[in-house]
């Protein structure tokens, strides 16, 4: 069975570990996968705000900082991207992706009560896909997430391509040129399986699809 590297710490991340092993996968967590030829691909997670100074800024507006972990996911990101394996970063994954390649964040949308979870759980929106991607053939043009977030990517990493946008154009899905990293800012593990909803996409998708993508001759 095929290992997937998550990183984050464990009593955080159980829907991921869930989604994971729904796809057939074995769901490792670790922050020290110095070891990756074990892995055959790295999911970074959703959490807290990267800490500012990584990209350059002055805090002004993020919030449950770990600077510590931030360190390691970023490590963990250009170990897996350096061996050429493939990479899922979903909420705070996604932004951990840009920042590794060099982008920046806005550290508090103008629109972020759009985007942030309410008093019933996560928002919920409307994203656009462009053509020619991964996303536009699981889900069309037009589809529905989840959303869970107040900071959105501002300048974007090198190589990175956004692919999806919401109705305010926040950057909802990246892709690198390289096709095998992909960065989402929604959350498929809570749109999936157990945790499907009917006012969403299925999030289940985007896992089959990544557990096809760690078989794939990069």
């Amino acid at each position: 069975m095929l290992k997937v590297a998550i990183a984050g710490i464990l009593k955080d991340v159980p829907n991921y570990i869930n989604a994971i092993k729904a796809v057939g996968l074995e769901p490792v967590v670790t922050l020290e996968a110095d070891n990756i030829v074990e892995y055959a691909g790295l999911l970074l997670p959703g959490g807290g705000d990267i800490e500012p100074s990584i990209y350059g800024q002055d805090n002004n507006g993020s919030e449950s900082i770990n600077k510590e972990l931030d360190k390691k996911q970023l490590r963990l990101f250009h170990l897996f991207n350096s061996a050429e394996k493939p990479i899922l970063g979903i909420c705070k994954g996604h932004q951990v992706i840009n920042v590794a390649l060099g982008g920046s964040l806005i550290q508090h949308l103008p629109t972020a009560e759009r985007h942030s979870a309410n008093s019933k759980g996560d928002s919920v929106h409307r994203v656009n896909c462009c053509p020619g991607n991964i996303l536009h053939e699981l889900y069309g043009d037009s589809f529905y997430t989840n959303s869970s977030h107040h900071q959105g990517l501002d300048r974007l990493g090198q190589g990175l391509r956004a692919i999806c946008r919401s109705e305010d154009r926040v950057a909802e899905a990246v892709m690198h040129e390289n096709g095998r990293i992909l960065g989402l800012q929604w959350h498929p593990e809570r749109m999936c399986y157990t945790m499907r909803r009917e006012d969403t996409v299925d999030g289940a998708r985007i896992f089959e699809w990544f557990k096809k993508s760690l078989s794939s001759p990069w």
